[in-house]
């Protein structure tokens, strides 16, 4: 039976939780994606629109998990809504999936990107960005395990140095004027500009990606119930104002076909403006952005495995709590172990980073879809339930949340390539393991109970 050491304390502010949450999604893509959006734009102004628009879709998005959130607060997150909808397998297959393919995927593939970038300003042999990247695995985890607030420290210095050297890249973007656009990006006129509308959502959609990660901080947050309101469309405020800053800034120093053109587009405007110190200069905030992004991955998602070796005792290692420091230590050593192997098996692979993305994407929206759904279920279930807020306009916004989740599950399946099946196969290698773990029948309540 649980303990009060046993269960997560409410120990995070506003402040704490919306740093964690921009840290999550502020991160690697705002310098990959911008150039990928403008090559399916056909002004400087649809592009403009296409951040705009990501941002609407995930303020839909947030109202449907604020809703969820605050009525069932919990540091199991996505995991423990599903479970209370539809019952222990699709919750354990999607915890399973965070923990195999989602979470310790996009950890793994962020270590890697610093371990690019770091091999750039001090290489370290043949394998250095591997060595890099393990590195930053094992130091960041045992930074969580060590306890939520140096966790959450770390996260506060990292995001600081993020703010910083972003405004830096505005500031030099906006003091030193225009420069000429270069050519311009071609029109289309063979290809539908629908195909081009999706595929520019995909990569904003991309970019926007981890504000879920605040359903994982729901029992962490103090009076939750109320301030996870705050938490959600806070975070989503800042991260449309942030992206829509820099790529008008962007788009402004580089011009639309410059933009589209560019492969690292920040450090191409810092070249153009301050010469290669520039560059070296975004590289190292690329470098300390991606670290944002992997520390609070790392925080988030080991409440995943927390939540999940607390339903079932197979994997009831996963369910210890370290009360003193606040943290779920097990589930971090797991989600580190995971990461690492991954890290090792991407080694020598150069398609390494493209090659996660693909097999995690459709994973993770079909996934997203069903807490979508979930709202619905929910709501018919438990209609006397305590709902401190409510999705306005229901149902006509959980259904809009839904539209875009099935889109972007259409286009990632149809856009990406054979990791897409090796994702769908760890998916279903949870199934075994899930018949081994043989969990308890679930209550009308959401909550596992005792058969005889």
């Amino acid at each position: 039976m649980a303990t009060v050491n046993d269960l997560p304390q409410a120990t995070l502010s506003v402040t704490d939780a919306m740093v964690i949450i921009i840290g999550v999604v502020v991160g690697a893509g705002i310098f990959r994606t911008p150039s990928l959006v403008a090559a399916n734009s056909s002004s400087t102004s649809e592009a403009l629109l296409f951040w705009l628009f990501g941002g609407v879709v995930s303020l839909i998005g947030a109202l449907c998990y604020a809703e969820l959130a605050t009525a069932y607060p919990h540091s199991g997150g996505e995991y423990h809504f599903m479970t209370r909808a539809f019952g222990p397998l699709p919750g354990f297959l999607f915890a399973w999936a965070r923990i195999t393919v989602i979470q310790t995927g996009s950890i793994a593939m962020l270590a890697f990107i610093i371990g690019d970038y770091l091999s750039e300003l001090i290489p370290l042999g043949t394998f250095s960005s591997s060595f890099y990247a393990a590195l930053t695995v094992v130091l960041l985890t045992f930074v969580n395990i060590a306890g939520i607030r140096q966790g959450k420290w770390v996260q506060q210095i990292l995001m600081t140095a993020l703010v910083l050297g972003l405004l830096l890249v505005v500031t030099v973007g906006l003091s030193l004027g225009a420069v000429p656009a270069g050519p311009a990006v071609a029109t289309t006129t063979q290809v539908c500009r629908f195909s081009h509308i999706g595929q520019g959502m995909i990569f904003v959609l991309l970019t926007y990606g981890g504000w879920n990660e605040a359903a994982y901080l729901s029992a962490e947050v103090r009076d939750g119930r109320r301030n996870m309101v705050k938490v959600l469309l806070g975070s989503i405020a800042a991260i449309t104002a942030i992206y829509l800053v820099v790529n008008f800034v962007l788009l402004q120093g580089l011009g639309l076909g410059g933009v589209a053109q560019s492969k690292a587009v920040a450090a191409d405007l810092m070249r153009l403006r301050l010469g290669e110190n520039g560059a070296r200069i975004i590289s190292l905030l690329i470098a300390v952005a991606v670290l944002s992004t992997m520390n609070a991955t790392i925080i988030t998602g080991a409440r995943t495995s927390y939540a999940l070796g607390r339903d079932f005792p197979l994997l009831g290692v996963l369910g210890h709590w370290r009360v003193g420091s606040g943290t779920p230590t097990n589930a971090l050593f797991a989600q580190g172990a995971i990461a690492l192997l991954l890290v090792v098996l991407g080694t020598g692979s150069r398609g390494g980073f493209e090659t996660m993305v693909e097999y995690t994407s459709p994973v993770f929206w079909f996934f997203v879809l069903l807490v979508g759904c979930s709202l619905f279920v929910l709501r018919r279930r438990y209609p006397a339930a305590p709902r401190p807020f409510q999705v306005p306009l229901y149902p006509l916004t959980p259904l809009l949340f839904c539209a875009a989740c099935g889109y972007m599950l259409y286009s990632s399946l149809t856009y990406v390539g054979r990791g897409t099946f090796f994702g769908l196969a760890v998916l279903m290698a949870g199934l075994p393991l899930l018949w081994l773990a043989s969990p308890p029948s679930i209550s009308r309540c959401g909550q596992w109970r005792n058969k005889g």
